[in-house]
């Protein structure tokens, strides 16, 4: 096969909390000159939302009706993330803990999530982009040329989540409470009936346990650069 562009190029990682999709997404995008969409800050707004106007994440006619109708933009820059709703930026605010411990339960709606599907698509559009979430390679965009399912050793991502929060390494008692955190999310994530966090089966599996993020962004790129050499993936 001749050589293909990377404008129509579809990555799609996915993985656990933790497992370091958003480094690594960020990393692939910047090396490949592709845009970048973190799908996961979507449902962070829509749950920053909810809570902001006092709405249980629980109901979900009332989640859906504010997910249905909220203004929401996201950039695509993998150099500059920006998440606005209802016209306010809330890029660091959806990394709050509050949002942290409800976005499982607003994720879960299979009506949300069909709205949030069908705005991802939008963004995607004609490819030229990393897309990282839960769901992408099984239900965003199951023809992504380049499927990867990132994980790691529970321990270490507990370790490296806590870092992320802390800002420095992170000592026992943290690393022994985000384990723990990490463990209800991946349940509920794995486990709800709409679109749960599963490995694609055609997806490539990286054990990022024993690599730093510069070693899984380097295969991933290698996986990428496979497919517009060769259109397809080894």
């Amino acid at each position: 096969m001749g050589q293909r562009s990377t404008d129509a190029l579809v990555v799609a990682i996915d993985g656990p909390s933790g497992s370091g999709k958003s480094t690594v997404a960020r990393g692939v995008a910047e090396g490949l000159c592709l845009r970048y969409l973190d799908t996961g800050a979507m449902y962070r707004a829509v749950t920053w939302l909810v809570l902001h106007r006092g709405v249980d994440p629980g109901d979900s006619a009332a989640v859906l009706s504010l997910a249905a109708g909220a203004e929401l933009d996201i950039s695509t820059d993998p150099r500059r993330q920006r998440v606005v709703i209802g016209g306010t930026e809330v890029t660091d605010e959806i990394r709050s803990a509050a949002v942290t411990a409800a976005v499982s339960a607003v994720s879960a709606i299979g009506d949300v999530r069909a709205e949030m599907v069908r705005r991802q698509r939008a963004l995607i559009g004609g490819g030229g982009i990393v897309v990282e979430g839960r769901d992408i390679g099984t239900t965003v965009t199951p023809g992504a040329d380049v499927k990867v399912f990132l994980t790691a050793d529970e321990r270490v991502r507990a370790q490296r989540r806590g870092a992320e929060i802390a800002g420095r390494p992170a000592d026992a008692g943290t690393v022994a409470a985000t384990g723990d955190a990490l463990r209800r999310r991946d349940a509920a994530d794995s486990s709800r009936a709409a679109s749960p966090l599963t490995k694609a089966p055609d997806a490539t599996v990286i054990d990022a346990t024993q690599l730093d993020a510069q070693a899984v962004i380097a295969r991933v790129v290698q996986l990428a650069e496979a497919v517009t050499a060769h259109g397809e993936a080894s």
